[in-house]
């Protein structure tokens, strides 16, 4: 009898031994003893704008000491513009049971937010976190979500438009109707040119192959045009200023690649420095613990203006003396 109790005793420390264990594995799924975190990148579509903020995000971890095959493992994934791929790509993720998902452009981080409310997610190129009911509030996300938002000094912009162009009586929007964010920046356009006696017009698009019958029909109705930082027209810029440029219009951006690509001007953000916002959040989350649910949604570290030399003088702008330095 006292040798089975021995038995049993010895039976119960074997087994508490070895849950214990099997516990602190499942704590540490997808680490190992360098801390080798897994981080799920889902990028909405291929454009100079969301490929650098996924690049300053890659760069910031590098410069923290975080290389992608030695002590981090990275699942990159780009949804294409397909509303499926980034719901495919949110299940792999999930089923990979990554560390963090960091999410590029507002469809993305919907798409791996219907899918978890356990995974932290930190995304960029959102322009409201709160319209696009990610979060609660910008300063209590409240949830597992958190962030860098591209919301542009869109007042600036309106300013610098009627700097450039003084005699404009009717600006046109150009944007994608299903983007929350676009449809924000927009509004918040219309809301000020119209206070200032401006009159506006709008045409929005489905997907990319609306864009020149688009742009070719709002040419007509305005002497500018305002294209927010729509992921749609970010990747056609060339398409409108073929129309633009034959027609005489102007083309005010929501940010400076798009300048770059063909448009006229923008004072706006900087998406590789969002990207590299995004990853300090990132890294504050699996370094220190800290819950999304308490991080504050950031903006731009910083606001630039560009302008298109080229696009000014086929247009005929005369260009400020205060702005020259800001010509590319």
């Amino acid at each position: 009898m006292k040798n089975f109790r021995r038995f049993m005793l010895l039976a119960a420390l074997g087994l508490a031994l070895c849950l214990t264990g099997l516990a602190g594995c499942s704590q540490n799924d997808n680490k190992d003893g360098n801390d080798n975190y897994k981080i799920g990148i889902m990028q909405l579509m291929d454009h100079d704008a969301l490929n650098l903020a996924q690049q300053g995000f890659i760069d910031k971890l590098a410069e923290r000491g975080y290389t992608n095959g030695e002590n981090i493992t990275l699942l990159i994934e780009n949804g294409q513009g397909d509303i499926n791929n980034l719901s495919t790509i949110a299940d792999k993720f999930v089923a990979e049971n990554v560390d963090l998902a960091f999410t590029i452009a507002t469809p993305s981080t919907q798409a791996m937010a219907s899918k978890t409310t356990t995974i932290p997610i930190v995304a960029t190129a959102v322009t409201s976190f709160t319209g696009a009911g990610l979060v609660a509030s910008d300063e209590q996300p409240g949830g597992n979500i958190t962030g860098t938002s591209d919301l542009n000094p869109i007042t600036d912009q309106m300013d610098l438009l009627l700097q450039l162009c003084p005699e404009v009586k009717t600006v046109g929007f150009l944007y994608t109707s299903s983007e929350d964010n676009s449809t924000l920046q927009c509004s918040i356009a219309k809301e000020y040119l119209e206070s200032k006696g401006i009159a506006t017009v709008e045409r929005t698009i489905t997907n990319t192959n609306d864009i020149q019958q688009a742009t070719q029909a709002i040419v007509e109705e305005c002497d500018a045009i305002y294209i927010p930082t729509d992921n749609n027209f970010a990747s056609a810029i060339p398409t409108v200023n073929d129309v633009t440029i034959a027609a005489g219009i102007p083309v005010i951006c929501g940010e400076e690649l798009q300048v770059k690509n063909g448009g006229t001007a923008t004072v706006g953000i900087t998406y590789y420095g969002l990207g590299q916002t995004a990853a300090e959040m990132a890294l504050d989350i699996l370094e220190n613990g800290k819950n999304p649910a308490e991080m504050p949604i950031q903006g731009s570290p910083e606001f630039a203006y560009c302008i298109n030399g080229a696009a000014c003088e086929a247009l005929g702008i005369e260009i400020p003396a205060e702005l020259q330095q800001y010509v590319i």
